[in-house]
């Protein structure tokens, strides 16, 4: 290689519009004041079109690192299935056919959707629900339809759920028999850490219509907004008579992303399924979690395993074909991803381009994150133990290609605690300083980047705490041992990956867009 290349992604790390909210200007970053000043820095869009979104759409963590590793822009999940939907297109789709035949076979059916009922974007998109509602009505069944709804305040303000909910209850009165059945919190219903305490509150709900009984939304919300609990941490709820799961009914799960319904799908219908993205501990499967025969449904492809023991799809992937790792290990490259459990997916899976399965010399070191039930109380998170892990192979220096990412800012900015999220950059900026010290003294280039922001906005505009990821630009900072024969440009997020084999000395496939950095003439 004609250059070692080591980047470095700081999650949720933007720069703000407006320094007063943000925790990143209001901490004490030495390291980072200086990388700016001493070397090329620019700004990349990490939001909507740059990285497959609708206009204005805020970038996310899983998108973020798709990209960074594509090198080219993939349409997301969210654009093309509200496409689709608005196209007609939907209706066709065999398992969506599947599952309208299957309901006309009973009329007493029910078809039960659950899902993150929120217009974050993240997650699931209030815009495929009201979709596929319209669609099931234009289908005209006549078969129970209840919704279980997963309530957001992570990707959304904390007390926002009324408002989707009054757009979804006014979708609802158009089905001839459909109605809210239960609320949940989607820190329970979602969780994605093999937390099975928490995956059980949701799944006894679903399956037996445990929980505490409200006769409307209006009413639960208020109750648990009165106590200080807020969207994201629910407790089951049920609204009016129970709903519960029968067996051979239908689910339709409308969740886009994959990575935090795996749980639940398990729990309800597939049963264990060993971890296919070895990024989890080895927690045992809770034996009382029995899944049910169901004709379950979910919006895209959650897992090929999950594929085999019959769950349908509406949407497979979007390939990429040649990323980043790919082309250092066609290249005889030596390599390594190193993160905490919250963002090891990313470095690996979603940086392939959705492969789970490591390239040829491709190394992977997972350090496990803080067991705590929200990171603002530990917002060091598992930084320092990531800093010393990769240390040692950096003072070897053999690597031609390191990929770490510090999780700080985004983990502890969703919580929406000022004091926390200000310690969790300082404390980033902290333990990026010696490892740049020592790759620049070890030859490498470093290549300091953001997938998206979030930690630049902690406070909305109403003053509320605001917890969910931002439009914001991020930083590209490009430092090296010695002056580089290159300009750094402003630019996108995708064209990292192609920048990253240029400074290698390899060339980009022909399909990704052109590197952030040009010759000097």
């Amino acid at each position: 290689m004609k250059r070692k290349v080591f980047l470095i992604i700081w999650d949720g790390w933007g720069i703000a519009d407006n320094p007063a909210v943000s925790a990143i200007d209001a901490a004490y970053t030495p390291f980072y004041d200086w990388a700016r000043e001493r070397f090329p820095f620019v700004k990349l869009e990490a939001s909507g079109e740059a990285v497959g979104l609708p206009p204005g759409q805020m970038g996310n963590s899983e998108v973020g690192h798709l990209h960074i590793g594509a090198g080219f822009v993939v349409w997301q999940d969210l654009w093309r299935i509200q496409r689709a939907l608005d196209r007609g297109e939907v209706m066709a789709l065999p398992a969506f056919q599947n599952l309208l035949a299957y309901l006309q076979r009973d009329k007493g059916c029910a078809l039960h959707l659950m899902g993150l009922v929120s217009d974050g974007g993240v997650h699931s998109s209030l815009g495929h629900l009201l979709g596929l509602l319209r669609l099931l009505r234009e289908a005209a069944l006549p078969n129970p339809l209840y919704l279980h709804a997963f309530t957001d305040g992570r990707d959304t303000p904390p007390r926002s759920a009324a408002t989707y909910l009054h757009i979804v209850q006014e979708a609802l009165q158009t089905l001839p028999n459909a109605r809210l059945a239960t609320m949940i919190g989607r820190y329970y219903a979602m969780d994605r850490d093999r937390r099975w305490e928490r995956t059980r509150l949701a799944y006894r709900l679903l399956r037996y219509g445990e929980g505490e009984t409200f006769p409307s939304f209006e009413a639960a919300l208020a109750h648990h907004y009165n106590q200080g609990i807020t969207d994201e941490f629910l407790p089951p709820v049920v609204i009016g008579e129970p709903a519960p799961l029968q067996p051979s009914e239908a689910v339709l799960f409308f969740n886009f992303r994959n990575d935090r319904p795996r749980q639940l799908v398990q729990a309800l219908f597939t049963g264990e399924i060993p971890e296919t993205q070895g990024s989890r501990a080895p927690v045992p499967y809770p034996a009382d979690l029995e899944p049910l025969p169901l004709h379950f449904v979910t919006l895209t492809e959650y897992d090929p395993a999950f594929t085999e023991r019959g769950v349908h799809y509406l949407f497979g992937k979007v390939h990429v074909e040649k990323p980043l790792g790919a082309c250092i290990a066609e290249a005889g490259g030596s390599q390594l991803r190193i993160a905490e459990t919250e963002k090891y997916p990313h470095v690996t899976y979603f940086l392939n381009g959705g492969r789970e399965e490591p390239f040829p010399g491709e190394a992977r070191i997972l350090i496990p994150s803080p067991k705590v039930a929200t990171y603002d109380l530990q917002p060091e998170m598992s930084a320092p133990q990531v800093r010393d892990a990769l240390m040692p192979h950096l003072q070897e220096g053999t690597l031609d290609f390191i990929c770490l990412n510090f999780a700080n800012p985004d983990m502890v900015g969703h919580t929406g605690v000022w004091a926390a999220a200000v310690k969790a950059c300082e404390t980033v900026d902290a333990c990026t300083a010696p490892l740049v010290q020592t790759a620049l003294e070890k030859g490498y280039t470093v290549l300091l980047i953001a997938d998206h922001g979030n930690a630049d906005c902690m406070i909305a505009e109403d003053g509320t705490p605001h917890t969910a990821h931002t439009t914001a630009p991020v930083p590209c900072i490009l430092m090296s041992p010695q002056q580089l024969p290159y300009r750094l440009r402003p630019g996108l997020l995708p064209q990292v990956a192609p920048t990253v084999l240029t400074l290698m000395g390899l060339k980009p496939p022909p399909n990704m867009l052109p590197p952030l950095i040009e010759p000097l003439e």
